[in-house]
């Protein structure tokens, strides 16, 4: 298994262990009287989607879907690592900002997921662009 994807794999169970936390604590909420717990509810949902889901996915796909080719099986590597790196930090920026804009809106947690939404929709499109020449008929 390619470090890349025992990266995207390893981040992903992270994320599902905080979100599954995250989610107890949502469900706790009305119980418990954590006013502020509801406020992450766009975080849990984000953790879950683009925190596991989606890089398990994308840590899966880059270790085995077909070849690229022979020079270059897994096409761009550091394409590979960008991805990563942009994901992870739209994420944390988004689950920094999201509950400080949900609680008390300002300019800057409102720019700060304007950033975040980018940064992400970047790693998106770094692992379309990756990905796309190794989807092909036999």
């Amino acid at each position: 298994m390619p470090p890349l994807t025992r990266w995207f794999v390893k981040t992903s169970f992270l994320y599902l262990a905080v979100a599954l936390i995250l989610g107890l604590l949502l469900t706790l909420q009305p119980i418990l009287n954590l006013g502020f717990v509801g406020s992450l509810f766009p975080i849990y949902i984000h953790l879950l989607v683009f925190g596991w889901l989606s890089q398990l996915i994308f840590g899966v796909v880059f270790w085995m879907f077909p070849i690229f080719s022979k020079e270059k099986p897994r096409r761009s590597e550091s394409l590979g690592w960008w991805t990563y790196v942009l994901i992870n930090t739209g994420l944390i920026l988004r689950t920094i900002a999201e509950p400080i804009n949900s609680i008390q809106p300002n300019p800057v947690s409102g720019w700060t997921l304007v950033v975040s939404a980018i940064i992400q929709f970047l790693a998106g499109l770094a692992f379309v662009v990756n990905t796309w020449g190794r989807v092909k008929e036999k």
